[in-house]
C-alpha cells in the first residue's frame, strides 16, 4: 500500500515540475490602436504614423504647384514603389508607403491629376488584345488609339543613419526620406520634397520585419 501510495506521489511530482504540462500563462487581448498615433511597441525606425505623416505632407505640398496641379489638361503621373528605394537599415515595405501616398494624392487631387497604373500593364495589354481580336466586345468606353502615357514619376529614397552605445547599449537612428517629381519626357526634376526626418534613441532592440 505504501509503495502504491509513493508511486502516484512520484508521478505527481514529474507532471507538476514538467514545463510542458505546466499550466500556460494568459496573453494579452489585442488593442485597437490609432495608426497615426504611437503605438504600444515602438522603436527607432519608422511606424505607420510617420507612413501617415509623411503622406499628409507630400500632398499638402504637391496641391500647391500651380505649375504641376494647376494646368489646363490634369497631368498623368505614376505613383507605385518602383522607384521607393530603401537603403535604411531598416527593413520597409515601399508597397505600403506608396499605396499610402497614391491614395491621398487620388482622394485630395480630385480629378487635378490622373494617375497610371504600370503595375496593371500586363492585364491592360491582354485586354486590348482581346478587344482586338473581337473575342469580346469594346466595352463601354471604346476602344483607345494607345495605352496613356505619362507626365510624371514619383521617385524616392529612404535612407538612415544609426549609431550605438556598446556602454549603455543605447541604440540611436536617424531616418530620412526624400520623394521626388520626375518629368519622364526631359527627365527634369520638377519638385523635391522637403526631407522627412526622424531621430530616435532605444534602449530595448525593437525587430521590424
Amino acid at each position: 500500500m505504501n509503495r502504491l501510495i509513493g508511486c502516484f506521489g512520484a508521478v505527481a511530482l514529474i507532471f507538476s515540475a514538467s514545463p510542458g504540462l505546466a499550466k500556460k500563462k494568459d496573453g494579452h487581448a489585442a488593442v485597437d490602436l490609432d495608426p497615426s498615433g504611437r503605438g504600444l511597441v515602438t522603436g527607432t525606425g519608422f511606424e505607420s504614423r510617420d507612413i501617415i505623416g509623411m503622406a499628409d505632407r507630400l500632398v499638402r505640398d504637391l496641391l500647391q504647384r500651380p505649375d504641376i496641379v494647376g494646368t489646363a489638361t490634369p497631368p498623368r503621373i505614376i505613383v507605385d514603389s518602383s522607384r521607393l528605394v530603401n537603403k535604411s537599415s531598416q527593413r520597409l515595405d515601399t508597397d505600403m508607403i506608396s499605396d499610402q501616398l497614391r491614395a491621398q494624392l487620388m482622394r485630395a487631387a480630385q480629378g487635378r491629376m490622373r494617375f497610371l497604373s504600370r503595375e496593371a500593364m500586363e492585364d491592360v495589354m491582354a485586354e486590348r488584345e482581346l478587344k482586338r481580336t473581337g473575342t469580346v466586345d469594346v466595352a463601354t468606353r471604346g476602344l483607345a488609339k494607345a495605352v496613356a502615357g505619362s507626365d510624371f514619376k514619383l521617385t524616392g529614397r529612404i535612407t538612415s543613419l544609426d549609431a550605438r552605445n556598446n556602454n549603455t547599449g543605447m541604440m540611436q537612428r536617424s531616418m530620412q526620406v526624400i520623394f521626388e517629381l520626375i518629368d519622364l519626357e526631359t527627365s527634369e526634376s520638377v519638385y523635391i520634397s522637403e526631407p522627412y526626418v526622424t531621430l530616435r534613441a532605444q534602449g530595448d532592440d525593437v525587430v521590424y520585419r
